[in-house]
């Protein structure tokens, strides 16, 4: 595999770090360059991997797709790794395509209405769905002989994997499959009114605030409501206890009832655990216009809103040693097995110290940067190989839960 990474942020250089591991001496992954719109941070990355003849660097705009092709080209690029912020990723998704060179990304990019009409149907709400983008040009994937792997970080992506297993293993039929997002992570130097991110501030902004939507066949299909709606309060496993969740936009319950409703799947959902000095910041920047694309004049220059608040908050790469805790993300599977009602939470934690031990990232970065290497792994192997567009759901899960145990990544199945 020779592979472009598009994006050096904190999940990108996290990624690069566990395939280096992963096969150190080029087995698979021969050639990787290194893409950023700050050539010097792609420069820096690729710096900490000390292998200059296999790890390059060079500056690319994420939203410029001729030129993210013709640098594919350029270097024979037979797969692009898309860990650019979500606004970009149609862009890099069709600059694969016009390279010929397969494609992967972590989640995909949607744009709700301005007046979101919310109730049944996602398309009464959303101008461009999430994964519609992608989905709907398997055909042309497909027949150009490319595959795209499209949500395969920790959620999407890990949680995909588990609820397959789940839903083939574990169940006789699966009736139910809701993402738990949560954990203990917090600032050690916390003040009362510190605010954190902990994510990459775009993906962030537009995850939560935009309208939450849920998988219920029984009500007809994909169901849309407000931001922060679904309030509930889950136990989380290894010590880190309640957890107070909200729904939010997420692809799995998209993705998975495409590929799991053959085994009963009738309603899925995503949920995260949000500190209240998050959701009240959040609630204030979007009151005041702040998470808004659309230019603004100030003085003599324009500036897209988000893009300040995103410069101005913390950023994940910078915060990892002042944290603790942990990171836990899963998905509470629910069904039937010989004719009894079987409840299982499958999951995976990261502690942040040990993520800092051992790959001095922090645990969010990590884990999501797992997921999305652990898949490129198994697609640099030929392993999960088929022309089109798809999601992990779609592939055997067995060789990825075995890589996850191999490289001292496991998840757990805890009966519920």
């Amino acid at each position: 595999m020779r592979m472009m990474l598009v994006g050096a942020g904190a999940v990108g250089e996290s990624i690069l770090k566990i395939l280096k591991w992963r096969d150190p001496h080029g087995a698979w992954l021969k050639y990787v360059l290194i893409c950023d719109f700050d050539e010097n941070r792609a420069a820096e990355v690729a710096a900490l991997l000390k292998e200059p003849d296999r790890f390059a660097a060079a500056r690319v705009d994420a939203t410029d797709t001729d030129a993210m092709a013709r640098l594919a080209k350029t270097y024979n690029i037979d797969f692009i790794m898309d860990a650019a912020p979500p606004f970009a990723s149609n862009r890099v998704f069709d600059a694969a395509y016009r390279a010929g060179a397969d494609y992967g990304n972590m989640g995909t990019w949607s744009v709700p209405m301005e007046h979101p009409a919310y109730g049944l149907g996602i398309e009464n709400s959303y101008a461009e769905p999430m994964t519609k983008y992608n989905f709907d040009r398997h055909e042309s994937w497909k027949e150009r002989g490319n595959m795209a792997l499209i949500c395969m970080g920790i959620d999407p992506g890990v949680v995909n994997v588990l609820a397959k297993y789940a839903a083939t293993e574990l169940f006789d039929e699966m009736t139910e499959a809701h993402v738990k997002d949560g954990g203990s992570l917090h600032l050690v130097s916390d003040g009362e009114e510190h605010i954190t991110f902990g994510f990459n501030v775009w993906t962030v902004i537009d995850e939560v605030m935009n309208p939450n939507v849920e998988y219920d066949a029984d009500r007809g299909g994909l169901f849309v409501e407000k931001a922060f709606a679904g309030r509930e309060v889950f136990p989380m496993p290894e010590g880190v206890g309640d957890n107070v969740l909200v729904k939010v936009e997420h692809e799995e319950v998209v993705t998975m009832p495409r590929y799991l409703g053959k085994y009963g799947l009738k309603k899925a959902t995503f949920k995260i655990s949000l500190d209240e000095n998050l959701i009240t910041a959040l609630k204030v920047i979007d009151q005041l216009g702040l998470r808004s694309l659309k230019p603004v004049r100030v003085g003599d220059v324009q500036v897209v809103p988000r893009d300040v608040v995103a410069a101005c908050a913390e950023q994940p790469k910078d915060i990892g040693a002042e944290m603790a805790g942990a990171a836990v993300v899963g998905i509470h599977c629910i069904g039937k097995k010989d004719g009894a009602h079987r409840e299982y939470f499958l999951y995976q934690a990261l502690d942040n110290q040990d993520s800092l031990a051992r790959w001095n990232s922090q645990a969010v970065s990590v884990q999501t940067g797992f997921g999305a290497a652990l898949s490129i792994e198994l697609i640099g192997r030929g392993i999960w190989r088929e022309p089109g567009v798809f999601s992990p759901e779609y592939f055997d899960p067995k060789p990825y839960l075995e890589l996850m145990e191999e490289s001292g990544f496991p998840y757990k199945v805890m009966e519920w």
